[in-house]
C-alpha cells in the first residue's frame, strides 16, 4: 500500500466530482454516454461467451473503483448474483451512493483497493474501469494491477476498460496501452477490443451519426481488455 499515491488518486478524483462531469456521463443527459455504455455491455458480454461463460448466476466478481455502483447494476442486469457481488471505493460519498443504489446482499467496501480484504484466487472476474489511467505512478500501477491479479481464481480475469488515447486537457489522468498491459499482467492470456468513439467528438454529433463514426478506429479512444488466468 502505497499511502501518498493513495491520496494523490484521492485528491484526483474528488477533483473531478462536479456537476459539469456529471451531465456529462449522464446516460439520461447525455446520448453519447448513453450509446457508448451500451457498446461497452454487449462487447463485454461477447468476450465472457467466448470465453466459455454461458451465464454471470453464481460467479464471484468485483469490481475495484465501483464509484456508485453503476457498474455493478449492469452486471445485476446481465445476470450476475447480488450475494456474489463486491465493489471497492476509495471515496466515502462515492462509496454511499453505491450503497443505496444496490440491494443490501451487494457488498461494497470503502477503503484503497490495496488494503481490501479480499482472499487470494477467490473471484472469478475483477473489473477495473478508466482506475489505470488515474494511477499516475508507474510503481503503484504495477503494486495495483499484482494485488488484482492475486484476487482471481485460475480461469477467471482481469476486465480492464481504460483510455489509450491521452486527453490533454485533463492532467489528472494518464493513457495505458495494450502493450503496457501486457507488462502488467505478463501470466494473462489478453483479449482486446478497441472501442468507444472519442467523447468529445461522440458529444458534437447528431445522434444519428455516433454509431457510423464509431466503425472508424482511429477514432476510438478506449480498450475493453480481458487478461485471462490459465487454468
Amino acid at each position: 500500500m502505497n499511502m501518498p499515491e493513495t491520496r494523490a488518486v484521492q485528491a484526483r478524483y474528488e477533483r473531478r466530482d462536479n456537476e459539469a462531469d456529471a451531465l456529462r456521463y449522464s446516460l439520461y443527459a447525455n446520448t453519447a454516454a448513453l450509446q457508448a455504455q451500451q457498446e461497452r455491455l454487449r462487447v463485454m458480454a461477447q468476450i465472457w461467451r467466448t470465453h466459455g461463460w454461458r451465464s454471470l448466476a453464481d460467479r464471484p466478481l468485483l469490481e475495484v473503483g465501483c464509484g456508485s455502483g453503476g457498474n455493478l447494476l449492469d452486471l445485476l442486469r446481465l445476470g450476475a448474483t447480488s450475494q456474489q457481488l463486491t465493489g471497492i471505493e476509495l471515496l466515502p460519498d462515492r462509496a454511499a451512493a453505491a450503497r443505496a443504489l444496490l440491494p443490501e446482499s451487494v457488498r461494497i467496501m470503502q477503503g484503497d483497493a490495496c488494503a481490501a480484504p479480499v482472499p487470494d484466487a477467490s473471484q472469478q472476474a475483477v473489473l477495473a474501469f478508466t482506475v489505470f489511467s488515474s494511477l499516475l505512478n508507474p510503481d503503484y500501477r504495477q503494486q495495483f494491477a499484482q494485488q488484482l491479479w492475486r484476487w482471481v481464481a485460475p480461469g477467471g480475469g482481469v476486465l480492464v476498460y481504460d483510455f489509450v488515447v491521452d486527453n490533454p486537457h485533463n492532467r489528472d489522468v494518464r493513457r495505458i496501452t495494450l502493450s503496457e498491459l501486457r507488462a502488467l499482467f505478463p501470466a494473462a492470456q489478453l483479449h482486446s477490443r478497441r472501442i468507444t468513439l472519442a467523447p468529445p467528438l461522440a458529444r458534437r454529433l447528431p445522434v444519428a451519426l455516433i454509431g457510423a463514426a464509431a466503425l472508424l478506429p482511429p477514432l476510438r479512444t478506449h480498450l475493453l481488455t480481458w487478461a485471462g488466468k490459465p487454468t
